[in-house]
């Protein structure tokens, strides 16, 4: 799909804040509201937008832990691979799921209530994947940055 500046602009400013209204986005491209509205259901359609979401702070709702788990297969095979992504999509502790290179097949961000509650999670995660190898947790001590803002300077305008 090609993308104009108008788009690559209304993508930068939704992104940082999809509360913006019609009107003010496109006071901001110069685009009317009804304008603006066309532009944002092609996007979306054509899944350059591919969703709206509102960051929620872990802790205010409880959840204290957050971790980094990095999975190891014992082989690689594509159906394990694909059993695997299909497991981590229904998980509702993993926030993000990453299939990688290098010495690790996965990297996943994982947020529990307690500690307890994620060693049952990677009890249930080990005892579902038999072919997993090597499983190694990072305990996030701060987060610095959470988001899913994109650079938009880098987009192929026509």
């Amino acid at each position: 799909m090609q993308l104009d500046r108008i788009d690559a602009r209304l993508l930068d400013l939704v992104q940082r804040n999809n509360r913006l209204t019609s009107e003010e986005l496109g006071a901001k491209v110069g685009l009317s509201a009804s304008g603006v509205q066309r532009r944002l259901k092609r996007l979306r359609s054509q899944r350059v937008i591919e969703g709206d979401v509102s960051i929620v702070s872990p802790k205010a709702i409880g959840r204290n832990v957050s971790l980094l788990v990095l999975i190891s297969f014992e082989r690689d095979r594509t159906d394990i691979v694909d059993r695997f992504k299909q497991t981590i999509r229904k998980m509702p502790e993993v926030m993000s799921g990453f299939y990688v290179t290098g010495q690790t097949d996965f990297v996943l961000l994982v947020t529990a209530n307690s500690m307890e509650e994620y060693e049952q999670f990677t009890r249930f995660l080990v005892d579902e994947n038999p072919d997993i190898k090597r499983f190694e947790s990072m305990v996030v001590l701060d987060r610095v940055k959470a988001g899913f803002t994109l650079p938009m300077d880098s987009i192929a305008c026509w």
